[in-house]
């Protein structure tokens, strides 16, 4: 989900390269590029293949979730036998937000960046880490077996009104992950960077846009999809509990590591933006960014 927490370095800081233009600045220098990338017939295969799969996988994942949620998880194609199927449930449910937490930990992405092909394992890190979080939503969303029992459906003007909120809170998701870089959060900073023959620079602490508003907008809209769904199931109940739990957990670690990274920085940043609830009246205008690190054109 929220990648940012990659910018916790495996390397020291003033070694982990970073830069703060715009969103849509950021990834167009990396596609510029990428464009026109150096010779090197088996490098450019290798980076297209993988980006071909990171995104073909991220579109499918998302597809499954928005679908399977949309009929709170009464569609999976699991075929477990009751009762079984209550601990096949849970491990797909279990394995998303554990995994997913590993491999941002230092030594699973010491892990990462042995899985790709030598010498290009650490540039393709972060597809690697996408390609993998897109397959944990689709084993989810796919087999899981449905327990056949439908609590409510909303029908007439009230589940228009669901679905309304529904979108509503995936374009949120969809706004805090363009601005947080949407380049990180979909996988394409690894593969574009092996393209272009650079090292992967990442996107700085997010500050603007929504991110002026609240911290942890990527979390609270996630959470929102999981409870504006039309129809209620026992299943989407566990994966609405289990997952908001993960939204509230996560944020506070991610927090930790920006203490660490960005020090004053974020705390004058965490001093000034609310935590998940924006505050009513004028939005405080940031101080000038101070960054560690070069930039992309550095």
């Amino acid at each position: 989900m929220d990648r940012t927490h990659w910018t916790v370095p495996p390397a020291p800081l003033d070694q982990l390269p970073m830069f703060t233009r715009a969103p849509f600045d950021r990834l167009w220098a990396l596609l510029q590029r990428a464009i026109a990338p150096p010779p090197g017939a088996g490098r450019i295969a290798l980076a297209l293949v993988y980006g071909a799969v990171c995104h073909l996988v991220f579109a499918a994942a998302i597809s499954a979730m928005i679908y399977a949620m949309f009929f709170g998880l009464s569609q999976g194609l699991g075929r477990v036998d009751w009762p079984l199927a209550t601990f096949a449930n849970l491990a797909l449910l279990l394995q998303f937000p554990l995994l997913h937490s590993a491999l941002l930990s230092a030594r699973g992405r010491a892990i990462l960046s042995k899985l790709g092909p030598k010498p290009h394992g650490a540039t393709l890190a972060t597809t690697t880490y996408a390609i993998i979080a897109s397959l944990q939503l689709l084993a989810l969303f796919v087999f899981w077996t449905p327990s056949g029992i439908i609590w409510f459906e909303a029908e007439g003007w009230l589940f228009w009104i669901i679905c309304a909120a529904y979108a509503t809170s995936w374009l949120l998701l969809a706004l805090s992950i363009y601005e947080a870089g949407v380049e990180l959060q979909s996988g394409a900073l690894g593969w574009l960077s092996l393209l272009a023959k650079v090292k992967p620079v990442f996107p700085d602490m997010p500050t603007g846009g929504i991110f002026r508003l609240i911290r942890q907008p990527i979390y609270l809209a996630f959470a929102l999809t999981l409870w504006t769904v039309p129809v209620w199931t026992p299943d989407q109940l566990a994966l609405a509990v289990t997952w908001t739990a993960y939204c509230l957990i996560a944020p506070i670690l991610k927090e930790r590591r920006f203490a660490k990274i960005y020090g004053d920085r974020f705390r004058a940043y965490q001093a000034r933006v609310p935590y998940a609830l924006p505050r009513l009246g004028r939005v405080a205008e940031p101080k000038a960014a101070q960054t560690t690190g070069h930039s992309a054109d550095g």
